[in-house]
């Protein structure tokens, strides 16, 4: 891909063209950055909002991340690379970003989550072990899950930092010559016989690629994502324990929990002295992100809360912190990796449904790969367009 400079307009305006423009630098926005940047092209990232903001879904201080993945087995092999990649991404930014606790995939025998985690850990010859609720309770004492309940626990699980690897591979791209405009609305994008252009109130910039990034916002700029990536209002609760010492990072495991309310996932207490949680779908709110509540309300506290003195009693004391953020579902809850089914200059990433952070940085070397090749060597039969119907196989 060759680098082009272009001269002024016919306003007289400098147009200055790039090798690709990422718009959106959340989680997958600024790994794709990085990437790009670290593979030589003159690439323009645009950010709507701050560059750390809070209003979608990159942020919350701890982020699970699994290996023994109970929704499909073919995560594994991505987040195998995933894994690589953050610790790569820790060297490079000089910091610890990536946090083993192991994690607990757990529910009914005839569930969802257990035999999913358990198959996959089969299939991909993942270390694992097999408890029952009484087991786990013994083993992690903040855990008091019903004796029936079969639990997985998989040693690699943990959290990331979500703050501060959008911010290093932010960092790390821009030390690759990478530009970034935060505070910068896309208006409008297309494609022309050049490339691709973007518009914003600074005007217009060109590239010859696009990759868009949008998250919770990424039906208002693809329309035909319009009820393929579905913003959900989501509420996260931090809880004071009552007994700290079960919920520090060594001896309570993030979880994956089915149970008769529903899915829940956590982690332990970290940089906040509160443990986490959240419900998958929490109240099931489809909501405009621009026109959205987002301030927590006192149902929102009390559906986490009546989870927490349940399953988790020593857990539950006074909040110390409830945020709001958003997930942005696909149809299948599977995620949405492809070329623009009309535009093969225009990548798109979306419909991360709850459960993408942890991809981030392979998800960014998925991106350039297609950006670059028009393909990549990952896996990604199951997150293509065409599976809807609608968008054509690139």
């Amino acid at each position: 891909m060759a680098r082009r400079y272009r001269g002024e307009n016919r306003q007289g305006q400098l147009l200055i063209s790039y090798d690709v423009i990422v718009v959106g630098l959340g989680g997958m926005g600024s790994a794709t950055l990085y990437h790009l940047a670290a593979r030589g092209l003159k690439v323009l990232g645009l950010e709507r909002f701050d560059l750390l903001h809070e209003y979608g879904s990159s942020h919350g201080l701890t982020r699970i991340i699994r290996l023994a993945y109970a929704e499909h087995p073919s995560y594994v092999a991505l987040l195998q690379r995933s894994y690589q990649l953050w610790r790569e991404l820790e060297d490079k930014a000089r910091e610890r970003l990536l946090y083993i606790t192991g994690s607990i995939d757990a529910g009914p025998i005839d569930g969802s989550i257990f035999p999913g985690a358990l198959r996959s850990s089969q299939l991909h010859g993942l270390e694992h072990e097999v408890l029952n609720g009484v087991d786990l309770w013994r083993r992690f004492p903040g855990y008091h899950l019903p004796v029936s309940t079969q639990c997985l626990y998989q040693p690699d699980g943990g959290f990331l930092l979500p703050e501060r690897c959008n911010l290093a591979h932010v960092n790390a791209a821009v030390a690759q010559g990478a530009e970034v405009r935060c505070l910068t609305q896309v208006l409008e994008w297309g494609v022309s016989g050049s490339g691709a252009w973007v518009r914003t109130e600074g005007g217009r910039v060109e590239a010859e690629k696009l990759v868009i990034c949008g998250g919770a916002w990424a039906a208002q700029l693809v329309p035909e994502l319009g009820t393929l990536a579905v913003p959900e209002r989501q509420v996260l609760g931090w809880f004071q324990p009552g007994r700290p010492e079960y919920f520090q990072p060594d001896s309570f495991p993030v979880f994956n929990l089915e149970v008769e309310e529903g899915r829940f996932y956590g982690l332990p207490t970290f940089l906040v002295p509160g443990f986490k949680l959240g419900k998958y779908h929490h109240r099931g709110e489809v909501v405009d992100p621009d026109r959205m509540n987002r301030e927590p309300e006192h149902e929102d506290e009390e559906l986490l809360r009546s989870f927490a003195r349940r399953y988790f009693p020593e857990g539950a004391g006074p909040a110390v912190m409830l945020k709001v953020c958003l997930f942005t579902n696909s149809p299948d809850e599977h995620f949405i990796l492809d070329l623009h089914p009309d535009h093969a200059e225009v990548a798109i990433a979306a419909g991360f449904s709850g459960h993408g952070y942890k991809f981030c940085s392979v998800i960014g070397e998925i991106m350039a790969d297609l950006v670059q090749r028009g393909e990549t060597r990952h896996d990604i039969g199951l997150f293509r367009l065409g599976r809807f119907g609608g968008g054509k196989k690139a």
